[in-house]
């Protein structure tokens, strides 16, 4: 497994106990793989800490990978929502890390994902 990106209908997913995402996170913590969640995502996702312990236990793991949004990052994002015509920075942020890691993202929108990045691989949740 070379790992799995979070968006945040995985993160709320996960958050809600979903089996497949569990699962999934079980299989990467044997495996040691990477998971990474794009920092906005997590934004996205948290509301209300303390009935969210699952996602901030989760959030802790070693594997767990949080990607701020630098500079660089930020006009990687601009240039592809530009040339995909869409306007969802957190979607586009996702959708390079995915596509700079090699990994699978974990979505529950894949197709705007794939508007942004057509090869991308993605799992709907």
């Amino acid at each position: 497994m070379r790992g799995v990106v979070f968006d945040t209908g995985a993160l709320i997913a996960l958050d809600r106990g979903a089996r497949a995402v569990l699962v999934l996170v079980a299989e990467a913590r044997l495996a040691n793989a990477p998971i990474t969640v794009p920092a906005a995502c997590v934004a996205q996702a948290w509301r209300a800490p303390s009935r969210q312990v699952r996602l901030g236990k989760f959030l802790r793991l070693p594997n767990v990978q949080l990607v701020a949004l630098d500079d660089g990052d930020a006009r990687l994002v601009g240039m592809l929502l530009a040339r995909s015509r869409s306007r969802d920075v957190v979607d586009a942020h996702v959708a390079l890390c995915g596509h700079r890691r090699g990994q699978v993202v974990l979505t529950s929108d894949p197709t705007d994902l794939r508007a942004l990045v057509p090869q991308l691989a993605v799992q709907r949740v």
